[in-house]
């Protein structure tokens, strides 16, 4: 946390999915996060589904199918594996 306060990334906590949204948006904008991102609900219905926390990757098919799943990160990523799916999914 402390270096949380350091790099001056602490928010308060949103009450309402509008705060969550400006949450996030600030975070993609000062990360310089360049692909896509959602805003999960407050309920967190996807996290708990797809078990992202702490960080996970996934590559999700045009029919929307899970076709890769890292395990948790950072030390369960494998860029190789996911490069493979990667391939697969294109050919």
């Amino acid at each position: 946390m402390q270096s949380n306060v350091k790099d001056n990334v602490v928010f308060a906590s949103p009450r309402n999915l509008d705060e969550r949204g400006k949450v996030a948006n600030s975070c993609v904008r000062k990360l310089g996060i360049k692909f896509p991102a959602v805003l999960d609900n407050f309920d967190n219905s996807t996290e708990q589904a797809y078990t992202g926390w702490p960080d996970r990757l996934y590559l999700i098919d045009q029919q929307g199918r899970v076709v890769y799943k890292s395990k948790p990160g950072p030390f369960g990523f494998h860029p190789d594996d996911l490069r493979a799916a990667i391939a697969k999914l294109v050919k």
